[in-house]
């Protein structure tokens, strides 16, 4: 068994890396689209600064629609607009597509459900001030629900590394791929166990990560 791990070492380590780019990129997307999305989820709600019915409703319908669609389907769903904008439906970088659609709903309705926790009386002093929208946004709400958003990336990178995984099925690369290609159709017993094994530690460590961060800024 041993030897074998040491055979596939140069492969795991590539699928690692390909793991690893998949869910960078789209956390990172999740971030620059998913975080103003689930601000203005919050601030356009009824009672608040920016509230506004229409915004509101379309902006959560998409969030909602997104979200509803199982990832293995919206992975196949969404294979003509990867092939447009990669050239090519296999590979992380085709993979980081769908991943992205996927992680920008999930992180926006954390970072709502984030600003939510936020005293409600804070923001109105703010307003009744004459403090403006932006400066709201960027000296209250983005201070105080910083440990919300962090926790809330955290459980992002989590549920992306088990999408990257699933990708893995149809040639997304990664860990979830070389699971697949030995561990599944090559009946190979050792490279199943062993990608397992990969994943539970990356998770247990994006979890510690993130918990610590969240714990270090948190000022309450």
């Amino acid at each position: 068994m041993l030897d074998r791990i040491i055979d596939i070492l140069p492969e795991l380590n590539t699928a690692f890396f390909e793991t690893m780019l998949m869910v960078g990129i789209s956390l990172l997307v999740a971030i620059v689209i998913g975080l103003p999305m689930g601000i203005l989820l919050y601030v356009t709600d009824k009672g608040l600064f920016l509230e506004n019915k229409f915004v509101k409703l379309v902006v959560g319908i998409i969030v909602n629609l997104i979200r509803s669609i199982p990832f293995i389907i919206l992975l196949v769903f969404l294979i003509p607009f990867t092939k447009w904008l990669t050239h090519t439906t296999i590979g992380p970088l085709a993979a980081s597509v769908s991943l992205s659609v996927a992680a920008i709903p999930f992180y926006a309705r954390i970072v709502e459900s984030a600003a939510r926790e936020i005293d409600k009386g804070v923001v109105e002093a703010a307003v009744a001030v004459g403090a403006s929208p932006w400066m709201i946004i960027k000296d209250i709400i983005f201070p105080e629900a910083k440990p919300g958003l962090i926790s809330g990336l955290t459980i992002t990178a989590i549920s992306l590394i088990g999408y990257s995984a699933m990708a893995g099925t149809v040639g997304g690369g990664g860990i979830g791929d070389l699971a697949i290609r030995y561990g599944y159709y090559r009946y190979d017993d050792t490279v199943m166990f062993t990608t397992v094994i990969v994943l539970i530690v990356l998770v247990q460590f994006v979890q510690y990560l993130g918990d610590f961060i969240a714990k270090a800024v948190n000022k309450r």
